[in-house]
């Protein structure tokens, strides 16, 4: 972060940063970790992304796609069929957030501690 971001918080309210906002989208315990899903698999059904995420209970994991989807990063396309099938996939919005998971991912591989 350079100086800019400091001045701009010590002449603002840190809520109205853009840091603060990016903070926003991607807070939360899964939020992460379905934009992470969704970037490797593309297009996922309900049931696929509880596979994938084993320990995402079914209530949160769809209160987690709700939000995600009014916040605009990810696409639900529902079929109008019987029994109902409905897809997830990442907006443009929503890709454009997956570098900067990358980059997380890199620096946690390389700080992270080894187990032994």
């Amino acid at each position: 972060m350079g100086k800019s971001f400091f001045e701009s918080i010590e002449n603002s309210c840190i809520e109205d940063s853009g840091f603060y906002y990016t903070l926003s989208m991607i807070n939360g315990k899964y939020k992460m970790v379905v934009l992470y899903t969704l970037s490797v698999f593309d297009i996922v059904r309900f049931n696929e992304l509880k596979r994938y995420i084993k320990t995402i209970p079914y209530k949160t994991l769809s209160a987690t796609l709700k939000e995600l989807e009014n916040e605009g990063l990810i696409i639900r396309k529902e079929y109008p069929q019987i029994p109902p099938k409905v897809e997830y996939s990442l907006s443009e919005k929503g890709k454009s957030l997956i570098p900067i998971l990358d980059q997380m991912c890199t620096w946690g591989e390389v700080h992270r501690p080894i187990k032994r």
